[in-house]
C-alpha cells in the first residue's frame, strides 16, 4: 500500500498531541509536512517527523504533494483553510467545530462537491465508549422506551486563551457542543425538530458564553437536554429516562436502574402502590470517553483507500451545525426555533 501523505495544519495543543499521535500510530499515514505560525512548534515537528515545515499553508500546498491535510487551527480559520486545501486537490480532515455556522459548512460542502475531494468532519465523541455502551443498552430495551436524555459537562475553572474570544470563533457552544449536543441525538436517532436554549457568560474573561443550556425535541417526540455549565460539583454525565428504568452515568461509572412503574392496587387509592421487582446493575466503562483518535484515523485511512465509508458524512456535520445555530438564535432571541 502506498503511504497516505499527510500534513498537519496547526501544530498546537490538539494538532501536536491527539492528531499527531494518531497519524504516527497508523501505518498507512506518513507525516510529510507541518504548518504552524510558531517557530518553536515548527522546530518540534521537524525533529519529531523529519518533515518539511512551513509558516504559510499556501506555500505548503504549492510545494508538497499531499493526500490529506488535517486542519487543526482556530475555529474561525477552518472554513477558508479547508476550502483552499480542497481547491488545491487535497482531501481534508477538519477538526470540530468544523464551521462557525451553516453558511461556512455549506461553502465547504459545495467546494468538496465541485472539486471531487474528500471532506472529513472530526466528531470523535461518536466513537466514545459511553455512547457505544449506551447504544447497546438502549437497543436491548434495558430501560424500555427512552423519552428523555440529559447530557451534561461542567467545569469550575477559567481559561484565558482564544476560546474566550468571539473574533476567533470561541465560546463553549462551538467548543463543547459537538461533544454534548450530538451524542444524545445519535443515541436516540432521528432529527432535531425544535430548540429552546439559554447561554451565559459566568466566570471566563472575553466576550463569549461559557455556559449553554438547550432543550431539543426530536421528530420521535423524545427530548434531549444538553448543557455545559459552571459548577463546583459535577452533575451526571448522562441521565437517561425510559418507561422501564433509568441509566445514570458519572464519567466511567454507569448505573442501570430497571423496574416496572408502580401502580395502585385500588385505582381510587393512589397511595396504595405496587410494583414489580426493581434491579440495579453497575459497571465501569472501558475506553476513551471522547473516542480513540488512533481508531478513528484507522477508519479515515480505510475511507481514503476505498476500503470503507467514513461514518461521519458532511451531511451529518451540517445537521449538527444547524442545531448549534438554532441554539444560538434561540438564546439570543428568546424563542423556540423550529426546523
Amino acid at each position: 500500500m502506498m503511504p497516505i501523505r499527510a500534513a498537519i495544519l496547526g501544530y498546537g495543543r490538539s494538532g501536536s498531541s491527539m492528531h499527531a499521535r494518531a497519524l504516527e500510530n497508523n501505518a498507512p499515514f506518513e507525516v510529510v509536512a507541518v504548518c504552524d505560525i510558531d517557530r518553536a512548534r515548527r522546530d518540534q515537528a521537524a525533529e519529531r517527523f523529519g518533515c518539511a515545515t512551513y509558516d504559510d499553508y499556501h506555500a505548503m500546498l504549492d510545494k508538497v504533494q499531499l493526500d490529506l491535510v488535517c486542519v487543526i487551527t482556530r475555529s474561525h480559520q477552518h472554513c477558508a483553510m479547508t476550502c483552499d486545501c480542497l481547491e488545491a486537490g487535497v482531501n481534508v480532515l477538519v477538526t470540530k467545530p468544523w464551521a462557525l455556522d451553516e453558511a461556512e459548512a455549506q461553502r465547504m460542502i459545495d467546494t468538496a462537491d465541485r472539486t471531487g475531494n474528500r471532506l472529513l468532519p472530526w466528531l470523535p465523541a461518536r466513537w466514545g465508549c459511553d455512547l457505544r455502551r449506551l447504544r447497546q443498552l438502549i437497543a436491548e430495551g434495558a430501560i424500555g422506551k427512552p423519552f428523555l436524555v440529559r447530557r451534561s459537562v461542567s467545569t469550575f475553572a477559567t481559561r484565558c486563551d482564544w476560546q474566550t474570544e468571539r473574533k476567533c470563533g470561541g465560546g463553549y457552544l462551538l467548543n463543547w457542543g459537538p461533544h454534548i449536543v450530538d451524542p444524545p441525538v445519535q443515541l436516540l436517532g432521528g432529527h432535531v425538530k425544535s430548540v429552546y436554549a439559554r447561554m451565559k457568560q459566568v466566570i471566563n474573561p472575553g466576550d463569549v458564553e461559557d455556559v449553554f443550556f438547550a432543550l431539543m425535541t426530536l421528530d420521535s417526540g423524545a427530548l434531549v437536554q444538553a448543557e455545559f455549565t459552571v459548577s463546583s460539583v459535577d452533575p451526571p454525565s448522562w441521565f437517561i429516562q425510559g418507561d422501564r428504568g433509568t441509566i445514570v452515568v458519572r464519567e466511567r461509572h454507569l448505573a442501570l436502574h430497571r423496574g416496572t412503574p408502580k401502580q395502585p392496587n385500588d385505582p381510587t387509592d393512589y397511595s396504595a402502590m405496587a410494583s414489580g421487582r426493581d434491579t440495579t446493575v453497575e459497571e465501569t466503562l472501558e475506553g476513551d470517553l471522547y473516542g480513540d483518535e488512533v481508531a478513528i484515523y484507522a477508519e479515515i485511512a480505510k475511507a481514503l483507500t476505498g476500503e470503507s465509508e467514513y461514518p461521519v458524512t458532511p451531511a451529518h456535520a451540517l445537521e449538527l451545525t444547524r442545531t448549534l445555530d438554532a441554539i444560538r438564535v434561540s438564546a439570543n432571541e428568546d424563542r423556540v426555533v423550529t426546523f
